[in-house]
């Protein structure tokens, strides 16, 4: 899961609302016993918040605290996910594997992307009156399969 929290996500709420399905899609995994991976994208660098641990209410503190700031390195994000995958892949060869991706798509310049390897969902939090509509053409560069969170 790749969690864009720069400081476009703090425009019109997107954010806030995004926080709500992250936490309930925290509240499934842990009922399922799911794995998670869970990279925030904000600042300079993505950083990882849980890797490949089984959901638990470790996450909930770093998902209240969860604020929005600075750049957007979501192409810094999708490397070390991809990366990651890769790994986990060669690791655990029978694992079901998807990727969650939420993001305004508000980047300076749409960069030259793969595919992460797995099932790939996109959900655009951008909101407010003036939309780019960048996470759709991000999504498509994914191969990924594009959701807005209004929906």
């Amino acid at each position: 899961m790749i969690v864009d929290a720069s400081a476009s996500t703090r425009r019109h709420g997107a954010l806030s609302r995004a926080k709500g399905l992250l936490a309930q899609l925290f509240d499934d995994a842990y009922r399922q016993r799911a794995r998670l991976a869970v990279l925030s994208a904000t600042g300079r660098e993505a950083r990882w918040q849980w890797q490949g641990r089984k959901a638990d209410a470790g996450l909930q503190p770093w998902l209240e605290g969860l604020g929005a700031g600075g750049g957007t390195p979501l192409r810094d994000a999708l490397e070390r996910s991809g990366q990651w995958l890769a790994r986990r892949q060669r690791q655990k060869p029978g694992e079901e594997q998807w990727v969650l991706i939420l993001t305004d798509g508000r980047l300076k310049d749409l960069p030259a992307l793969q595919p992460l390897g797995c099932a790939t969902l996109l959900v655009d939090i951008e909101s407010g009156p003036v939309r780019l509509g960048r996470a759709r053409q991000l999504a498509a560069a994914l191969g990924a399969e594009y959701q807005a969170l209004s929906d």
